[in-house]
């Protein structure tokens, strides 16, 4: 196994002449099949540990979101073809004579992680749960299932990066704004659907906030308006706190006020009608899409985190870049690893940290060091904590 720790060269983000950081809220398609597919991860591993005391084989990493149909209008419209969450993946579905009720287990679990998502979709009637999952191939499972250590169940990897600059900083805290249960209690008007792009060109940072409206709290157009424009004012005010640089903020600019065409839903969420969704299309386990700094296509969400590099290598390389950017001297750090399938998770192929820093080159290797070791160490547990919550993945 290879540590590599080397110095960055070159601007950081920040200083570099544009910036572009993307972040969908909690309702948005593509975070409802990630939360989803999450969601029934941890009630496999739960069920699983009750049952056989141990983590059987499982990847549900895979989920589709069919948007439905709808007629919003002021005032209350209505769904008139339900919203399809379809599970695709793989799981032990026998263990030791007894059956596992895989379909169930996954039956309640998309149909509670969506109602605690949209509040005002009626799940039992505007939801249809289907199941597309299987039993794992023979070679995988025999892999996973080799007692002295836990393997790598593929040839992938993982990356992150920390500190968040001032653009990223913002476009995280402005959605965690719209969505928090406050904000709605003040607004409920506003659904749970929000998308955020903010662009940074030079010192400006615009943010473009997409964000659905409930239509039974909106009686007509003026009162449409007025909101939205409470919205763009409470979302300057919120993102002055997390920003030096110039600011500007619109809120559905595709709005057509005088035709009465607005981003106007019966639930929340552009899934009733206008959008699908997919797991891994969404926000990075750091909660935001960033294509100026480094990123993978992996999906954590769904993977199975005892043996799933694809989910653990990507939280232990946020893990120790933030730890890593936290030391004195430390401005800028970006981490890749990569593995081996058949491995010990903890023993990846090749584990590199750059690093923009004041410190000597020896004592910059010598922090690196120390930090990936404790986290390589804390692999094979990480599991735990994804289970206690501690840790999001989208």
């Amino acid at each position: 196994m290879d540590i590599l720790v080397t110095r960055m060269q070159g601007a950081t983000v920040s200083q570099g002449p544009m910036e572009i950081v993307e972040r969908k809220g909690l309702g948005h398609p593509d975070s409802l099949c990630d939360g989803a597919a999450e969601a029934l991860s941890i009630a496999l591993c739960r069920h699983y540990l009750d049952r056989f005391g141990r983590i059987l084989h499982y990847n549900v990493d895979k989920a589709v979101l069919i948007g439905g149909a709808s007629e919003a209008k002021f005032g209350g419209g209505r769904m008139t073809a339900p919203i399809r969450l379809i599970f695709v993946g793989r799981a032990t579905e026998k263990w030791n004579g007894e059956r596992v009720p895989v379909k169930d287990i996954a039956l309640k679990t998309g149909r509670e992680f969506i109602r605690s998502q949209l509040p005002w979709l009626d799940v039992d009637r505007d939801l249809k749960v289907e199941i597309g999952i299987r039993q794992g191939a023979v070679d995988l499972v025999a892999n996973y299932d080799q007692a002295d250590f836990a393997a790598s169940n593929d040839t992938s990897l993982g990356v992150g990066f920390s500190p968040f600059t001032e653009t990223e900083t913002v476009v995280l805290m402005v959605e965690r704004f719209l969505n928090s249960p406050a904000t709605k209690k003040r607004h409920p008007e506003w659904g749970q659907d929000v998308k955020v792009m903010g662009t940074r060109v030079g010192k400006h940072v615009n943010l473009t906030v997409a964000l659905a409206f409930v239509d039974r709290f909106v009686p007509d157009i003026a009162r449409y308006v007025r909101s939205r424009e409470q919205a763009r004012s409470e979302v300057y005010r919120v993102a002055k706190k997390h920003t030096s640089l110039d600011l500007s903020v619109d809120v559905n600019r595709a709005d057509l006020d005088a035709e009465g065409s607005v981003y106007l839903t019966v639930t929340g969420t552009s899934a009733e009608a206008g959008d699908d969704g997919q797991v891994g299309r969404g926000n990075r386990p750091n909660g935001l899409i960033t294509p100026y700094r480094p990123m993978t296509l992996e999906a954590a969400a769904g993977k199975n985190p005892t043996t799933h590099v694809g989910k653990i290598y990507n939280l232990a390389a946020w893990d120790i870049a933030k730890k890593l950017s936290a030391h004195e001297g430390v401005e800028d750090v970006h981490v890749y690893l990569v593995s081996r399938i058949g491995a010990p998770i903890a023993e990846p192929r090749a584990l590199e940290i750059r690093a923009k820093s004041s410190l000597s080159t020896k004592d910059l290797n010598a922090a690196g060091q120390k930090v990936a070791a404790t986290a390589l160490k804390a692999m094979p547990t990480l599991w735990k904590k994804l289970l206690g919550d501690k840790h999001r993945v989208c």
